[in-house]
């Protein structure tokens, strides 16, 4: 895949950033989300690709958001596409910490075709990739991990989704003596702080999105991280569909490779409110500033991209 295609991306999700940040602090999660959808889906109009969107939003939500087997773009290199239009819309809506616009990208069949439920998930970061294993109590996974990263027990950070059914996962960290960082929404973002220096963030461990899943996948992929997921369905019918999907054993676990194959995948993500890893939209007097990631796992690359728009020469995705 052509890196130029690299920066027609990074504008996909400015575009989806932009249109999505005029939302925040207002208290509504479905205009929030569905402002990001629209300018998403006219910003792709104008890339040069054959996209096949295989992670999506649209099963879940009611509102038309860009949907698994939706095309876009313009015509070209055939690909398929991992998105989230906004990872974060309660914290967008909240006016809170860690709102982001994501994307993932690589050649056909390359993703794991996730169905819309659960996933169990450990993302790491390089130092620490092939010492811990999902499947592991958690305590013996936090004594391996302080070993590899040689740190003491106590001062190592487990980020968790802040979610009732993390209570019995939050109660084993504590035992152990490891820190805990709680966020509220945005575990992408959480598995992306895995592999940054400047982050406080280890591990990542917790029950969230299957789409999400693979899009950690492939950004840790292209930051040289690990992660692994296991499919946690809330029901026989999610259970079902996954085996219709092409999913022959629901109760795998899932490494990093069989999620996002290949080295053509291609993560680019653009910040909407601040965060850890990307400040959010700034708007000044006729546009706007941005700041954007972006990576590839051939070459584990990451730009950071900080935009400067006016909106008097900007086309409108709103």
């Amino acid at each position: 895949m052509d890196r130029n295609l690299a920066l027609e991306f990074v504008r996909v999700t400015e575009a989806a950033a932009l249109a999505a940040a005029r939302q925040m602090g207002r208290g509504d999660e479905k205009i929030a989300d569905q402002a990001a959808v629209d300018a998403m889906r006219k910003a792709f109009d104008v890339v040069q690709v054959s996209g096949k969107i295989v992670i999506g939003e649209g099963e879940r939500d009611e509102a038309p958001m860009l949907y698994i087997g939706e095309e876009v773009g313009a015509g070209g290199v055939p690909v398929d596409i991992a998105l989230d239009p906004l990872e974060g819309t309660t914290i967008t809506a909240k006016g809170g910490y860690n709102a982001t616009t994501v994307i993932a990208v690589a050649e056909k069949g390359c993703f794991l075709h996730a169905p819309d439920t659960y996933m169990d998930k450990l993302a790491v970061g390089p130092a620490a990739k092939g010492a811990v294993d999902i499947s592991d109590p958690v305590p013996v996974t936090l004594k391996r991990l302080a070993r590899a990263l040689d740190k003491y027990l106590e001062d190592i950070t487990v980020c968790i989704l802040d979610r009732p059914r993390h209570d019995e996962l939050i109660k084993q960290v504590r035992e152990v003596g490891c820190r805990i960082k709680l966020i509220g929404d945005g575990d992408v973002s959480g598995a992306l702080a895995t592999c940054m220096p400047e982050s406080p963030v280890d591990i990542l461990l917790g029950i969230g999105g299957a789409p999400e899943g693979v899009l950690s996948a492939a950004a840790l992929k292209c930051m040289g991280g690990d992660f692994q997921g296991q499919l946690k369905f809330r029901n026989d019918e999610e259970r079902e569909r996954a085996k219709k999907m092409g999913i022959t054993n629901p109760d795998k676990v899932f490494t990093m490779e069989e999620l996002a194959k290949g080295d053509s995948v291609l993560f680019c993500a653009t910040g909407v409110t601040d965060g850890e890893m990307l400040k959010g939209v700034h708007f000044t007097g006729k546009g706007a500033i941005t700041e954007s990631i972006v990576m590839r796992a051939k070459s584990h690359t990451i730009r950071w991209i900080k935009s400067h728009h006016h909106f008097d020469y900007k086309p409108s995705y709103a």
